[in-house]
């Protein structure tokens, strides 16, 4: 009998939520993610020290040797995921998800031109756009960027999605994939009810990963849905059939060790028989439904604000690994 990640791999595309690249070797997955938590973390590894001190070195070498370490630090942050992404790209035969500095998430025309910026790079580097994703927050703002990028042929994957109403301004604004966060939306509804525990059927991040799917499929979006964020292997058996699950190397490993039937939940075929109503969405309903979305509210502040975090720790890693890196050279 095949084991469940071989089944599930037969339904939806499995996606690698890493940055680490051995961990890719191993799943095999058609595609990947990173965040800045994962690059940060990836980026203290030591068997990636040379990826990040290629990039500090390019960096110093494209402004030269008289300009300010805080200037070489800032190139090399924002040309390090894109050092990642080309290493993954070597390993999968898909695409590589890289995600816009979460502290842009409010700012629409800064978010378009870091999107312009990395498709570049990868450009440069001679990989196709179609390979890349663009990962943005799925704020009202992002949305319209991310709209203004898929005009121009840059795919986008809205990220940091709790709520209904993020999930269908991106559809109806052509996002190329959307990533709801189930295991985070699990948290916020344990810490909120006290409950210790949800069974997997009725976990909440599961129900609304299943609501999002049904509407697009109900009225024929062509938005993928990337359920993202789990906590455990029930959530991911429970959104089998989903277009897209992007699943951490741990819930990897166990579903490779994990023998059984796995049911297929979710198609197209069961979500056209959903009775469900058609939303219009504007800024004014957006703006509606997410003030009474408290745990949408929470989440995604405390989502920007954790990739935020993350990159300044990245920024403090670069900063001190570049003045070792020169002053062994002094």
């Amino acid at each position: 009998m095949a084991n469940l990640l071989d089944q599930l791999k037969e339904m939806t595309v499995v996606v690698a939520d890493t940055g680490d690249l051995e961990a890719i070797k191993k799943y095999t997955p058609r595609d990947a993610t990173t965040n800045p938590s994962l690059i940060t973390a990836a980026a203290q590894m030591p068997q990636y020290q040379d990826i990040v001190d290629d990039t500090l070195k390019a960096a110093r070498e494209s402004l030269g040797e008289d300009a300010p370490a805080s200037e070489v630090v800032s190139l090399a942050f924002d040309r390090l995921a894109v050092s990642f992404g080309l290493k993954i790209l070597d390993i999968i035969p898909g695409r590589v998800s890289t995600e816009v500095d979460a502290r842009l998430s409010y700012d629409t025309e800064a978010t378009i031109a870091k999107g312009r910026d990395l498709i570049a790079q990868y450009e440069a580097a001679g990989v196709d756009r179609n390979r890349i994703l663009i990962k943005i927050a799925s704020t009202w703002e992002g949305i319209q960027a991310a709209a203004v990028l898929e005009k121009e042929g840059i795919h986008c994957n809205l990220t940091l999605l709790f709520g209904l109403h993020q999930a269908i301004a991106c559809a109806e604004n052509g996002i190329t994939l959307i990533s709801p966060f189930v295991g985070r939306i699990l948290d916020w509804y344990k810490a909120d009810t006290g409950r210790d525990s949800y069974e997997s059927h009725e976990d909440p991040g599961v129900l609304s990963v299943t609501a999002v799917y049904e509407y697009y499929k109900k009225f024929g979006y062509k938005t993928e849905v990337m359920g993202a964020s789990f906590r455990n292997m029930g959530e991911i058996t429970e959104l089998a059939g989903v277009d897209l699950l992007t699943i951490s190397p741990k819930l990897l490993e166990e579903l490779q060790n994990s023998e059984g039937t796995l049911e297929r939940k979710l198609s197209p075929e069961i979500s056209a028989k959903s009775d469900i109503e058609k939303i219009s969405m504007d800024k004014d309903t957006f703006d509606k439904m997410h003030a009474e979305n408290r745990m949408a509210q929470e989440k995604l502040t405390e989502g920007i604000d954790g990739f935020a975090k993350a990159l300044e720790t990245l920024e403090e890693l670069l900063a001190d690994r570049l003045a070792s890196l020169e002053s062994v050279k002094a």
